[in-house]
């Protein structure tokens, strides 16, 4: 004959079972509709499995618990309410979980249209330097909210004095505290109104501290700039709202840039433009706008040629800077090789030099 008790442990461990394939099916099934309609392109970009797999089974799991707890047999009612008690935590823990994968998930999905690597990225870097910002705010929201349900779900009233007296006593702390968090309380507002005003956006490009490189991230203390040796510029989030720096894609990534000659006064200027005007034209790093040659600086030696010309973007602008010194500095000594610069030294007998004096 099989005792009671073994009857209980027979009932428990089938509501287990239970409850762990009615979880783990529920997820299966749930996760396979989306896979059927979605791409995997589109399961990359949105990320559903990185971000909700794991905490929607640890939701759909603890739920199932919630579920059969009432069914168990055999279990007092003190140790069947503390059971309870800790499975809610669980489950309250999990939906955390879950809220904080789906606000990535719904980023993922409003930013769809929003590519950066398109020639004109401006929409798309103020939407994807907006959505970071707000992404955390929110982040920080369904965190407080879950902490909320589950300092509410804790039913100790011991817990509940503690927890009151240690925040009447908050106060004094956090006026002591309040210095030292003045940096990271203006780090804050610093985000916020740089999400408003947007004085840089993801992929910007911009010099600071004297260094070219890319806004790579933008997070709610600190910028990410991305040099471009691969070296990352760490800088707090205030910095771009009390210090000048330049941003070169404000607006657009359209750029133009110079490369200076120094050549001999008697070289011609005409054919010099004419070759400019060749060399930029059958190249796709010129984006048609700007190509001019000038005289911009004369010296006692030699005469300052300059090459303005236009690039869609800074990278293309500095190579197609590079390429026009290059064919220049080829065609003048191919073609005027006496007029690269020279040192003129003028030998003088000792017969010319006694006439002098």
């Amino acid at each position: 004959m099989i005792s009671l008790a073994e009857k209980h442990a027979l009932v428990l461990l089938a509501l287990i079972a239970a409850a762990l394939v009615f979880g783990n099916g529920t997820h299966f099934l749930l996760f396979r509709l989306l896979r059927r309609r979605q791409t995997e392109t589109q399961r990359k970009q949105l990320g559903v499995g990185r971000h909700l797999t794991g905490p929607a089974r640890a939701v759909l799991l603890a739920a199932s618990a919630e579920i059969i707890l009432p069914l168990i047999p055999g279990v007092s009612a003190t140790l069947l309410g503390q059971i309870e008690q800790v499975v809610r935590i669980a489950l309250i823990l999990a939906a955390g979980w879950l809220g904080v994968g789906g606000v990535s998930v719904l980023q993922a999905m409003l930013l769809r249209r929003f590519d950066l690597t398109a020639a004109d990225n401006l929409r798309a870097r103020r939407a994807h330097t907006q959505m970071e910002f707000f992404r955390r705010i929110m982040i920080a929201i369904v965190l407080s909210l879950d902490g909320g349900l589950l300092l509410w779900n804790l039913h100790n009233h011991d817990l509940w004095k503690y927890g009151t007296g240690l925040l009447a006593s908050a106060g004094l702390a956090s006026l002591m505290l309040a210095a030292a968090a003045k940096s990271t309380a203006s780090n804050l507002l610093a985000g916020l109104q740089i999400a408003l005003s947007e004085p840089i956006r993801m992929d910007d490009v911009v010099i600071v501290e004297g260094e070219w490189g890319r806004i790579e991230e933008i997070t709610s203390t600190y910028v990410v700039v991305r040099i471009w040796d691969q070296r990352r510029l760490i800088v707090p989030l205030s910095y771009f709202i009390e210090n000048p720096f330049q941003n070169w894609t404000r607006h657009t990534s359209d750029l133009m840039g110079t490369a200076f000659l120094y050549v001999d006064y008697g070289i011609p200027v005409e054919p010099l433009r004419e070759e400019l005007k060749r060399i930029v034209a059958e190249t796709p790093l010129w984006d048609g706008r700007v190509c001019g040659l000038q005289v911009t600086n004369l010296s006692e030696h030699t005469m300052e040629l300059r090459c303005l010309v236009s690039s869609p973007g800074s990278g293309e602008n500095f190579d197609l800077r590079c390429l026009v010194r290059e064919k220049m500095i080829a065609f003048i000594r191919d073609h005027y090789p006496w007029a690269l610069p020279t040192l003129r030294v003028q030998a003088m007998t000792e017969s010319t030099a006694q006439k002098k004096q």
